[in-house]
């Protein structure tokens, strides 16, 4: 008996293969955007830091303590933000790129494949109806399986987050 992983296994290989190289060009970029961002905080900090300890060194060590705590706080903040851009925009692209399987001859049998999919998962009783962004969603006294390509788009993309986090470490 097939799956429904089995069913879905190539259609899921081709979205994380796409997924892979998008997070590749996507994290490189960040990367390099991340670094010269918190290489500029840095740089604002040892300024801030410099200044500081010319007002004397009492003074200045309470306020460089404080300074690079903030410097800090808002370096995180911009790698974090970055991040998140990053992750967004990953989302953007691969909900864009499973759209495109909407033009794709196999894109029939995809469809059939989500409504077997979401029958087995949510029961006979659903009502399967196309997604207008692609793909299908089943509904029913009180259960929903979105199958939209949006949502297993944002499902690869989330499938990926442990990956997308050691880009992040030092």
């Amino acid at each position: 008996m097939t799956t429904m992983r089995d069913t879905l296994a190539p259609v899921a290989d081709a979205l994380l293969e796409r997924a892979r190289r998008d997070v590749d060009a996507i994290a490189a970029a960040a990367d390099r955007e991340a670094a010269e961002i918190v290489a500029a905080a840095r740089r604002k900090a040892h300024e801030t830091i410099a200044e500081a300890r010319a007002r004397g060194a009492a003074e200045a060590r309470a306020y460089s303590s404080a300074v690079r705590a903030r410097a800090r706080r808002q370096a995180r903040g911009i790698e974090l933000a970055a991040r998140r851009e990053v992750v967004e925009e990953l989302r953007r692209r691969a909900a864009a790129a499973v759209g495109d399987l909407r033009e794709d001859p196999c894109y029939p049998a995809l469809l059939r494949r989500l409504a077997g999919l979401i029958r087995d998962s949510g029961g006979d009783d659903l009502v399967v109806r196309e997604h207008p962004g692609g793909g299908l969603v089943g509904e029913g006294r009180g259960r929903r399986v979105d199958c939209s390509l949006g949502a297993l788009a944002g499902r690869a993309v989330d499938a990926h987050q442990p990956e997308m986090e050691r880009l992040w470490a030092p």
